[in-house]
């Protein structure tokens, strides 16, 4: 109890830190997004939650083509949120004003929590003196990484800390208790999106190893893990899903699918575990075990093929070309080698080597093989997904600070007993490529020092229209529907009462085509364009990435007309009087 109240103490301690330090540095990504289009959508989700929208309505009406379009998002995430603004809300009576505490608030609880179960896996693994170095080295990689930056309202922090806390309950010792937590914060880390699929099933089959080699010492825990994944997939189903879509199949969201897979595997896990006849001898579990792999597979096949191919297979091909190919986590991490190594180095060395040492734990420890798989196979598979999709990264990485801290704690232990220089070179030694904002910086140095062209200039700082002020203009004008890029488009919602077209999320194709068809073509073409669907205001923005991109394909469209400088005559100008970075047009009727 003393342990865990210790970690409990740093990982508050580290979280109220980071938190300080974005308030000394400015950092809130409600005041500057940085980006984020998520988190602003997010913020949008949760005020129309509060403002009465029906709990299983996840539509966007201010988003895309009329009528808006539906979000994959899960109510798990905005619930919490919305609970936490109206109850301080409820306090202070300023709405604003507790949209700016919850914007602290929330990023600061899921960050302790991640720092805690970080803290207490390492334990686990390395013993007492592995849990001061994890919750450094996690807070480390977290901060820098940006997903709990106030007002990070997007979902993957909530992500990151269920996972975490899977790891660390796989880690504990054997039993139903620790299985059952874990499998219920896989489940709800699914609920909560997709993307941590892969790592669900990388630990699952890691245990289901566990128990095929170990048979009663892991029945327990397999059993746990298979109950509490069945039941929490279950509970979720009945909460976010309304009874008419229990037997829907939705890929990239929570839907019948997903729960009836989560089900049938959670429940046949359990029984490979606790029914004599299929547990008895390693054989009957190898057997039960591979038929129940083969019986979930034929369900995949059967009922939702598709969601086993390419999820951007049947995007068409303008937006995969002008907007998913520049989405920065839709990206690889060796993709990022070429423009960006120091990042790339950031995301990949760390897990390496924290495969590497499991590898060797793995070898020379038979006490700690059984752990070194469970954590091995998460931390491999989210490198592996991060190769595709760098979204994988922030769960590679901070998995990577558990064994990294066994490994400090080791090297401390070595310089304590053996003393001398040596030994104190390696305990420095072993902090330093730990830190994967060392491999960052370090290789993002070397990169330099070999190129020989000279660094470029960030066009983009301080124009890109990502600050909360770059858009008091168009905020105090009517609510209408407005033409701009979609990296601006939940800027525009988050900030203002209008509608927009595009914004960056993949099932808002017809609204994300035509904004991005109405500012590539001739101005005369995307007059006809703003008739069509109704557009009243054009928002330019030149200093964003994709304005100057999309500029730069298409120089006789409209966006290049207003980044030269020459808007067609059926767009006037509107000023304010102030500087801003969002130019503001009027499209004028019957010109």
């Amino acid at each position: 109890m003393a342990a865990r109240r210790t970690d409990a103490a740093m990982a508050l301690a580290g979280a109220a830190g980071s938190l300080l330090v974005s308030w000394l540095q400015g950092a809130n990504k409600l005041v500057r997004s940085g980006g984020d289009s998520d988190s602003l959508m997010r913020l949008v989700q949760v005020r129309d939650l509060l403002a009465g929208q029906g709990w299983f309505d996840l539509v966007q009406l201010r988003m895309g083509l009329e009528p808006g379009f539906e979000l994959h998002w899960s109510r798990l995430v905005d619930a919490p949120i919305a609970i936490l603004i109206a109850a301080i809300e409820e306090i202070t009576g300023d709405g604003p004003g507790s949209e700016a505490i919850a914007a602290y608030l929330w990023p600061g609880l899921l960050l302790a929590l991640s720092l805690y179960f970080t803290a207490r896996a390492s334990r686990t693994m390395g013993g007492a003196q592995a849990a001061f170095p994890a919750v450094v080295l996690a807070l480390a990689a977290l901060h820098f990484m940006g997903i709990f930056v106030p007002g990070s309202f997007d979902h993957h922090n909530v992500q990151l800390a269920l996972v975490l806390g899977m790891a660390s309950a796989l880690l504990g010792r054997p039993g139903s208790a620790g299985g059952a937590v874990s499998g219920t914060l896989a489940a709800l880390s699914l609920a909560v999106g997709m993307e941590t699929a892969p790592l669900v099933a990388a630990g699952a089959a890691a245990l289901a190893l566990c128990f095929l080699v170990s048979g009663h010492m892991e029945r327990l825990t397999a059993a746990g893990f298979g109950l509490g994944f069945a039941a929490a997939a279950f509970i979720v189903t009945l909460v976010t899903l309304p009874p008419r879509e229990w037997a829907s199949v939705e890929c990239d969201a929570w839907s019948g699918a997903q729960a009836g897979t989560a089900i049938l595997t959670g429940l046949g896990l359990a029984a490979c575990a606790l029914v004599p006849a299929l547990c008895a001898t390693a054989r009957r579990r190898a057997f039960a075990l591979a038929s129940l792999g083969a019986v979930t597979l034929v369900v995949a096949l059967v009922a939702f093929p598709a969601c086993l191919a390419d999820p951007y297979a049947s995007l068409d091909p303008l937006l995969k070309r002008y907007w998913l190919d520049w989405v920065s986590e839709a990206q690889g991490v060796l993709s990022l080698f070429a423009g960006k190594p120091g990042e790339a180095a950031g995301y990949f060395a760390t897990p390496v080597l924290a495969l590497a040492f499991l590898a060797w734990c793995a070898v020379s420890d038979p006490a700690s093989r059984r752990n070194a798989l469970v954590l091995g196979a998460m931390i491999a598979c989210a490198a592996a997904v991060s190769l595709w999709q760098v979204r994988g990264a922030i769960f590679s990485v901070a998995l990577a600070a558990i064994p990294l801290a066994a490994l400090i704690a080791r090297a401390r232990a070595l310089s304590v007993v053996r003393g001398g220089s040596v030994f104190t070179l390696l305990l420095v030694f072993a902090w330093l490529v730990s830190f994967n904002v060392v491999w960052n910086m370090g290789a993002a140095r070397l990169a330099d020092l070999l190129s020989k062209a000279p660094p470029a200039a960030n066009a983009a700082a301080g124009g890109d229209c990502n600050a909360a002020t770059d858009y008091t203009l168009l905020s105090g004008l009517s609510p209408a529907t407005v033409l701009v890029i979609s990296n601006l488009g939940a800027a525009v919602l988050a900030n203002t009462d209008h509608r927009v077209l595009a914004g960056p999320y993949h099932r808002n194709v017809e609204g994300n085509l035509a904004a991005l068809r109405a500012l590539a073509s001739p101005p005369e073409a995307a007059r006809s364009m703003a008739a069509e669907f109704e557009i009243d205001l054009v928002a330019h923005c030149p200093g964003n990435d994709e304005t100057r991109t999309l500029s730069e394909a298409f120089p006789s469209g409209l966006l290049a007309a207003l980044s030269n400088g020459q808007p067609p005559d059926w767009l006037q100008p509107i000023e304010s009087g102030q500087a801003s970075n969002l130019e503001i047009f009027r499209v004028v009727r019957g010109h």
